[in-house]
């Protein structure tokens, strides 16, 4: 049985890095403006991938936040680090090293630090 403190860092970590990818999926799934100028125009992304990519997003937030999906939730935390690698991947490919992106230490922190907790929160006893 985890003790509070681990359920306590597993569940705030689990539902920040969740709302955060939810958060940037919605716009994806609209194909907003915004989206589309930034996926296909600056980054040069096809048009269709964004919806894609923003359901994608919004599945494996879901996914991670439901404690009875334990190989699904292995495969949502590897999609969504591949989303959040890519996407720096391809700022920096495109546009260079942006100062803005810092934030995206903290993104990958709180990413890492759920999914560390995830196997401790659910580890077997």
């Amino acid at each position: 049985m985890p003790n509070k403190s681990t359920k306590l860092i597993y569940w705030i970590t689990t539902v920040l890095f969740a709302g955060f990818m939810i958060f940037s999926a919605i716009p994806n799934i609209m194909v907003n403006a915004e989206s589309k100028q930034f996926l296909s125009g600056y980054l040069g992304y096809p048009e269709y991938f964004i919806r894609f990519i923003g359901i994608a997003k919004l599945l494996g937030s879901i996914a991670i936040l439901m404690p009875f999906l334990k190989k699904i939730k292995e495969w949502a935390y590897a999609g969504l680090f591949f989303d959040l690698i890519g996407a720096v991947y391809s700022i920096i490919s495109v546009g260079g090293v942006d100062p803005g992106m810092s934030m995206m230490v903290l993104v990958f922190g709180v990413a890492i630090t759920s999914y560390i907790y995830n196997d401790k929160y659910f580890a077997k006893n």
